[in-house]
């Protein structure tokens, strides 16, 4: 399959990251024949730095590595989709991303940024503040109280879902109160060090499950 690939002139070809679990796009890097061997038989994405002209693997440094669950080539076999599971941060300066900057005149996101990806930047958020403990922080006081509190908060919130749900208080409601359902739910997984890719990847499993004959 990789002799069908289309390399460029300097026998490189551009790869695209993007997060596994979310469909987050990370970053773009190139590849050459070697630095795709190695992310190929690692696991651990490698790439070609064309300012240095030396392979990378990326997290070598900063410790903010990307294990590879898949590379795929597009129909042109031009250019390379890269699904991992990135530890940290993508960007050098720091940013989740590298696609962080909106050009002016392009469409606004839609509210909050909403969509699957948005469940990880929750996630980052609460870590932060189970570790920082900023002052007058709700969340940072639901870590204070402990794990007993959270579980109540959880039973609250579940019981309100099914109050809205069955009381006709319209689905708004209702998605106000999963939402609350959720959030405390990953509260409790960040208490605990559960990493949410975990809830994913059980979720995967079920569904890659056979069903009963």
């Amino acid at each position: 399959m990789t002799t069908e690939l289309k390399w460029d002139g300097q026998g490189l070809i551009p790869a695209v990251a993007q997060e596994t679990e979310t469909g987050e796009v990370l970053m773009v890097a190139w590849m050459d024949r070697e630095a795709l061997a190695k992310t190929l038989t690692t696991g651990l994405a490698h790439y070609w730095s064309r300012e240095r002209r030396a392979l990378w693997r990326k997290g070598e440094t900063s410790g903010h590595t990307q294990h590879v669950d898949g590379v795929f080539a597009d129909c042109d076999r031009d250019t390379l989709l890269v699904q991992v599971h990135q530890d940290g941060v993508a960007c050098h300066t720091g940013a989740r991303t590298c696609f962080f900057t909106r050009l002016a005149g392009s469409a606004s996101p839609s509210p909050a940024g909403a969509g699957p990806a948005l469940l990880e930047v929750v996630e980052r958020v609460l870590q932060s503040r189970k570790v920082e403990r900023p002052a007058g922080s709700y969340t940072a006081s639901l870590f204070e109280r402990g794990e007993a509190q959270i579980c109540r908060k959880i039973g609250e919130e579940a019981t309100e879902v099914v109050t809205a749900a069955l009381g006709g208080e319209g689905d708004g409601r209702v998605v106000s109160e999963v939402a609350d359902l959720w959030f405390h739910s990953m509260v409790l997984l960040a208490s605990r060090g559960i990493p949410l890719r975990r809830v994913f990847e059980e979720l995967a499993r079920r569904h890659g499950e056979k069903s009963p004959a």
